[in-house]
């Protein structure tokens, strides 16, 4: 691990991510049990459900998308907690990606179970996965601002299909004491990854169900779309340093493993964005009056930017734009109006020198 990776908690799940396979089922102790749901996606793999025993059944955390695979897994991994589907009393969801919630319906349906969401997250659902004309619309007005070429601006929602819509039963507010029996849950409400991203923490157990919000390894995409918060990344910083002052030993994420150090993991992933706010600045110093996509393609990613499929380039140019907007609201960049939008630092603005 380098210096900035937290110790993990499971050494089982860690020497899985290494290995790229993925964990066993684990009974964690305590009523409380993980479950790898696998993903068709290379970088992640699988989502951790994380299953909760209550006195008449159990309840869940995330359900994994809504494929074939991913349903025998869960079913698998119930069982082998000694519960079927049909146990399952509650499903509670983080956020609204396919990964997270793509599979609540289903569950829904078998076991008559509730679906709680955060209300942000809550009412993007009808124009996220059913009537998807306005959003499919918005995202190509998005694609032109950002500077997006020709042959990779039709927008599209190949993700749906890993979606049946199923509406909540229960919207959990910030703050909000879950009834479920056994347990001392408590929402927490961290924007940033979605507008209503929910982390949920047992006070008494030391722990935090994190969701998407913070990983072991992993960044979290903070991307600026047609469904955002004006600024998420702000949202996503002021949301890290209010789950780092909880009372957490152990971190319960959905990807990855788990672990422990919560601040000192939220510490770098602060200083990470602080250093590509520093980066994308010095790269618009270097080309003032560039688009976003311009600029993204000349920042440091994990792998080249030629090697990027599509999907991949819009997620890294949603990301790269959430930083340029922060970097807006702190009077470190100014942009044009038009399609696509120009950027530059206020100095080097046109009229100005």
């Amino acid at each position: 691990m380098s210096e900035h990776e937290p110790g993990p908690v499971s050494r089982v799940q860690w020497e899985a991510w290494r290995r790229k396979s993925i964990p066993p089922v684990e009974d964690l102790g305590g009523g409380l049990w993980s479950i790898p749901v696998p993903l068709p996606l290379e970088a992640l793999r699988y989502v951790l459900v994380y299953a909760l025993e209550l006195p008449d059944g159990v309840a869940v955390i995330d359900a994994g998308w809504d494929t074939a695979e991913a349903w025998d897994a869960l079913t698998a991994g119930l069982g082998a907690a000694g519960f079927g589907v049909a146990d399952v009393r509650a499903v509670l969801v983080t956020h609204i990606h396919p990964d997270h919630y793509g599979l609540a319906h289903r569950i829904r349906e078998e076991s008559g179970a509730w679906i709680g969401l955060h209300p942000a997250d809550a009412a993007l659902l009808e124009v996220r996965y059913d009537d998807v004309d306005t959003l499919i619309e918005d995202n190509r007005v998005l694609l032109e601002r950002i500077g997006t070429p020709d042959e990779q601006a039709r927008a599209s929602m190949g993700m749906r299909r890993f979606v049946s819509v199923a509406r909540p039963d229960r919207l959990i507010e910030d703050g909000r004491r879950l009834d479920l029996r056994g347990w001392d849950l408590r929402a927490v409400w961290t924007p940033g990854h979605s507008p209503g991203h929910l982390c949920f923490t047992d006070p008494g157990r030391g722990l935090l169900f994190s969701g998407d919000h913070v990983l072991p390894k992993i960044t979290p995409n903070i991307s600026m779309h047609p469904q955002q918060r004006a600024n998420p990344l702000q949202d996503f910083f002021d949301s890290l340093r209010r789950v780092a002052g909880l009372d957490v030993r152990e971190v319960l994420p959905a990807h990855e493993y788990r672990f422990a150090d919560l601040p000192g993991r939220v510490a770098h992933l602060l200083e990470h964005h602080e250093e590509r706010l520093e980066e994308i600045e010095k790269a618009l110093r270097e080309r003032p009056g560039a688009d976003c996509w311009r600029i993204s393609s000349r920042l440091t990613w994990s792998r080249p930017w030629a090697s990027f499929d599509t999907h991949s380039k819009r997620a890294a140019t949603g990301e790269t734009l959430a930083h340029m907007l922060l970097l807006e609201q702190r009077g470190r960049l100014v942009r044009s109006g038009g399609r696509p939008e120009r950027w530059w630092p206020p100095e080097l603005l046109p009229g100005t020198l």
